[in-house]
């Protein structure tokens, strides 16, 4: 497989899911795939307890600032 043949490839998989999920669905699933992989996966898989360490500071800030945001989004509870 090419080059050419792989970036088609993924511009195909891109209009794809920008029909399904739209703008902002697009918007949210980069983001996530972005926090993903140069957060999570360093803290979880490098080889250096440094690299470890600091993403997983960066990991817990985050995940500390997603809980004081959700009570301020408007979900609907469940019934």
């Amino acid at each position: 497989m090419s080059i050419t043949d792989t970036l088609k490839m993924l511009k195909q998989i891109g209009t794809q899911t920008g029909q399904h999920l739209g703008l902002i669905g697009t918007l949210i699933l980069v983001v996530f795939l972005l926090l993903y992989v140069g957060v999570v996966l360093p803290s979880v898989w490098s080889r250096h307890s440094y690299r470890r360490a600091a993403a997983r500071r960066t990991m817990t800030t985050l995940l500390d600032y997603m809980n004081k945001l959700k009570p301020t989004l408007p979900f609907r509870p469940r019934r």
